[in-house]
């Protein structure tokens, strides 16, 4: 992990070293990276603020990570500053973007293609908790001599990136937190706080509320192995996981 100054933190104190202020990186989002955004605003799309990506990618940087992994690519908008990140620093072996549908991931591939990082980017189609469960399954015949082939995932990532729908996220950050190294960090967002009158019979306010309530339980439950820090940037609030 490279280091921007003084002593390297203490265990409990590294997730706030690495993501708590800023690089010594362009502050100006990548060119790229802007022609996405703006495609962004014309399909209606969201994504995180261009302030809770740049303090990723900053960390990341700081990490300097062998293998990544990011959960819900969209269009590209963040994979854009992380392989503009990765054209000019080192670059990672492998770096997994997976994406639900297939019209967003040909426009992740070309966004990879016009980095030149098809040799160690893959682009996987599906579900994370598919692909989670099909590696985990894959890990355990190898083991016993049973596996062949390859999994679609690995379980040494040094960096895991979730960016999932708030009803979703817990669910995806305990299936990845099974994927990550020994001294991986798993980063995503604090989903905001459900408001207003939900009618029971409404359905997908339902499933935000009880989304919000399995995050809640996931931080409490995960609070025992796992060092978790709450760094607010503006616009947003980056949470992360490492082992203890």
């Amino acid at each position: 992990m490279s280091k921007d100054s003084g002593d390297a933190p203490e265990r409990s104190e590294l997730l706030s070293y690495l993501f708590g202020k800023p690089g010594n990186l362009p502050r100006d989002e990548p060119l790229i990276a802007a022609n996405i955004n703006e495609q962004l605003q014309h399909m209606g799309l969201v994504t995180w603020p261009i302030s809770v990506i740049r303090r990723v990618r900053d960390g990341i940087h700081r990490i300097s990570p062998n293998a990544v992994l990011e959960i819900g690519g969209g269009i590209g908008h963040r994979s854009a500053w992380l392989l503009d990140l990765f054209d000019t620093q080192n670059k990672p072996e492998r770096y997994d973007i997976i994406e639900q549908g297939n019209k967003f991931a040909v426009i992740i591939k070309r966004l990879v293609d016009r980095y030149e990082a098809a040799d160690w980017t893959n682009i996987k189609v599906g579900e994370l908790q598919t692909l989670a469960a099909e590696t985990i399954a894959w890990k355990a015949a190898t083991v016993s001599g049973l596996g062949v082939g390859d999994a679609p995932l690995i379980t040494n990532y040094d960096v895991i990136i979730v960016d999932e729908k708030p009803e979703k996220l817990a669910k995806s950050i305990h299936n990845s937190l099974e994927l990550l190294s020994p001294n991986g960090i798993l980063i995503a967002t604090e989903p905001l706080v459900p408001s207003g009158e939900v009618d029971e019979e409404d359905d997908s306010q339902m499933a935000l509320v009880d989304g919000f309530n399995e995050w809640i339980e996931l931080i409490k439950s995960k609070q025992v192995g796992y060092n978790i820090a709450f760094i607010p940037v503006f616009e947003g609030t980056i949470v992360a996981f490492l082992k203890k």
